[in-house]
């Protein structure tokens, strides 16, 4: 007789359960707050869309506050994480620099949810609110800060990229997709094209790279050379919904 696999026992079972419904909730969660922002979104909304009922959400969040809260770390920490892992590539620092700019490029054009959270608590910083910012830049962006300007000095010590302030060459890096997505609705008045079209989209994305391959680096051809490896390597992520794309005012 061939013997039965012991089956898990049942507080694993409901652990699992338990991680598997808190997702549901803090997934839908941020759907809602991403979009109505904290004031506006809904308990019931967030409830009806993770398919439990509301008392249940409140026995894991405790208040609508903390649920927020909850969900914009969880975002916050994937987007952590995949930057990390970015920087910690197997390559010299000018190739992860321009890896860098790339995955920013990509995060603003799908990770939406992420973008409108951020503007929301930009916000609410501007207007002396108590808010989740200061909390995330000491946990998820000094990190990031503190791996990016070690790029740099890196690259700069090592003769691979050209001496000048690594405050400018963040801003190079990273500054220019925060311009563009922020300014669509003047490329629009400015030059016939639709911003958010996805060939002006890979367009563009293809020329970030090519041109800090062709500016930071002290040896251009190379830079050159690895913008168009990295840029080859790293397909554009597929996304559907191009009206999400507007940053927010």
């Amino acid at each position: 007789m061939t013997p039965r696999t012991p089956s898990r026992p049942p507080e694993d079972a409901s652990a699992d359960r338990t991680v598997e419904t808190r997702g549901r909730i803090l997934d839908a969660a941020l759907k809602e707050f991403s979009a109505k922002g904290l004031a506006g979104a809904r308990t019931e909304q967030i409830a009806a869309a993770a398919g439990v009922n509301k008392a249940l959400l409140y026995y894991y969040f405790e208040s609508k506050e903390k649920l927020y809260a909850a969900a914009l770390e969880m975002v916050s920490a994937r987007i952590r994480d995949r930057s990390m892992a970015v920087f910690l590539h197997e390559s010299s620092p000018g190739e992860r620099i321009l890896r860098a700019a790339l995955d920013h490029f990509d995060r603003i054009l799908t990770q939406r949810e992420f973008q409108s959270l951020m503007q929301q608590e930009m916000m609410r910083l501007h207007k002396g609110e108590e808010g989740m910012l200061p909390i995330l830049v000491k946990r998820i962006f000094e990190p990031l800060h503190a791996m990016f300007t070690s790029m740099v000095r890196e690259g700069i010590a090592s003769g691979e990229l050209i001496e000048v302030d690594w405050q400018q060459m963040l801003l190079a890096a990273l500054g220019m997709n925060v311009f563009y997505f922020l300014s669509a609705p003047v490329w629009r008045l400015v030059i016939p094209i639709e911003p958010f079209d996805r060939q002006v989209l890979r367009m563009r994305r293809g020329a970030l790279v090519d041109f800090l391959g062709k500016a930071i680096f002290k040896d251009r051809q190379r830079g050159t050379e690895l913008a168009a490896r990295v840029l080859a390597d790293t397909p554009m992520p597929d996304f559907n919904d191009f009206k999400g794309l507007e940053v927010k005012e």
